[in-house]
């Protein structure tokens, strides 16, 4: 109970009809050019709401755990952003030593020019193709970002900076997601917040930043994966489809989603979700469909990989025996052989944290973590482990209900991956890191 009421001053006591005409003054005041217009009264919603901000509106949409988890993601990426500004006046592209630099530089690298040149002219431009001497293999990388950044450049010119565009916002919308996964597992308010945090820190966290595939797939995977946790397989449905329309690991989360729909905790499954769970196999089917017109090839995007990437298909044992080669028996520079290094420790990670998840009967997130695995671990040898360890919900999950429990958690994390974050994101940005 307040201590006065509205409107009412203190040892005051109003008659009914001094309230009266105070409400008829105050509606009926004339403005100080005389026109006896009528004006409302300055409390009312009314007036509020026509003079408030939509960010103001916003704001008071989000909880107040929201709002801290967008100020630590938007802290982390001027950190970033920084951090690419001061490698382009450090370590300048050949001949560009003086002002002005091309500030987005660093940000042009490896997969990005794929992304770009599939936005720009599309996977067979002027008749190339497979066999054409030269080819670049774009056919491995699926259409969603590509498409998302041939929109978004008709609003943002430079294309460079609609892929960060993109990631940034894309970024935003997975941090958001991941906190509320983590909350709704953990049942705590600090537990969604030390999970983005632990994936901002994470060694591979400038692919978050960069115009990568990442934060897209991540801002439609994470929201699909709340929204079963919710049992809304509709929306659940269409988020895997878009997200399988940006990487292939789409179609894992789908089986993962399909397994959380059979163990889901209900007593019986709703059958009426199995076309919605169905959805994410569409966008595979179509991109195939589109490359074997052209290509006459079903499987162009995969063997595409093969040609460019070494991703034919071998056995655990050899791609672990082909990778430790590289890693430690000086047949690559040393700049490749701790990126073979450090693909071996991600697959371990992603081994240890397969098992954690089957010892606790997690079997939607351990079928996740265990198809990424095979997929990844099949190959030549390792490539791109510690890049999908960005997509593995549950480690970040994992590690948020570890430091909950033990604060230290959270201290080691930050001073250990904190310092790997910064020297991947300087070799990324440098040109030296292939990811």
């Amino acid at each position: 109970m307040p201590m006065f009421a509205p409107g009412r001053r203190p040892g005051i006591r109003a008659s009914p009809g001094t309230r009266a005409s105070s409400r008829t003054r105050t509606h009926t005041r004339t403005s100080p050019a005389g026109a006896g217009e009528s004006v409302r009264g300055a409390g009312e919603p009314a007036r509020e709401a026509s003079y408030r901000p939509a960010v103001r509106r916003l704001r008071r949409r989000l909880a107040a755990d929201d709002r801290e988890v967008l100020w630590l993601y938007l802290v982390t990426r001027v950190g970033l952003w920084g951090t690419a500004y001061c490698v382009r006046w450090l370590f300048p592209q050949q001949g560009a030593t003086r002002f002005p630099l091309a500030v987005l530089a660093p940000w042009q690298q490896w997969d990005w020019w794929h992304y770009q040149h599939i936005a720009q002219d599309g996977y067979f431009p002027g008749g190339g193709g497979p066999g054409v001497p030269g080819w670049d293999n774009r056919e491995a990388f699926f259409p969603g970002f590509p498409l998302t950044l041939r929109v978004v450049h008709t609003v943002v010119p430079d294309w460079t900076a609609a892929g960060l565009l993109i990631s940034f916002v894309a970024g935003g919308v997975a941090v958001l997601a991941l906190a509320r996964i983590a909350r709704l597992a953990l049942r705590n308010v600090h537990a969604g917040r030390r999970a983005v945090l632990f994936l901002l820190l994470s060694p591979c966290a400038v692919f978050l930043a960069a115009g990568y595939t990442e934060a897209l797939f991540l801002a439609l995977a994470l929201p699909a994966w709340y929204a079963a946790q919710r049992h809304n397989w509709p929306l659940a449905g269409v988020l895997a489809c878009l997200a399988a329309s940006v990487r292939v690991s789409g179609l894992f989360l789908a089986a993962a989603l399909a397994v959380h729909w059979l163990t889901g905790g209900r007593p019986r499954p709703d059958w009426r979700a199995l076309p919605w769970l169905a959805l994410p196999a569409l966008p595979p089917l179509l991109h195939s469909c589109y490359l074997k017109l052209h290509t006459g090839d079903w499987m162009a995007w995969k063997h595409a990989q093969e040609r460019g990437w070494h991703r034919a298909f071998h056995a655990p044992w050899d791609a672990l025996r082909h990778t430790w080669d590289a890693a430690f028996g000086r047949t690559q520079t040393t700049g490749y052989a701790i990126e073979f290094q450090a693909e071996i420790l991600a697959m371990l990670l992603g081994l240890l944290l397969t098992g954690l998840l089957l010892y606790r009967r997690r079997w939607p997130e351990a079928v996740y973590i265990g198809l990424s695995l095979w997929a990844l671990g099949t190959s030549y040898w390792y490539m791109s482990i510690p890049r999908a360890t960005l997509l593995w919900w549950p480690l970040w999950v994992l590690i948020a209900a570890w430091s909950v429990h033990r604060p230290r958690v959270a201290t080691a994390y930050v001073c250990l991956a904190g310092p790997l974050m910064t020297v991947l994101a300087v070799t990324f940005m440098t040109g030296h890191w292939a990811g």
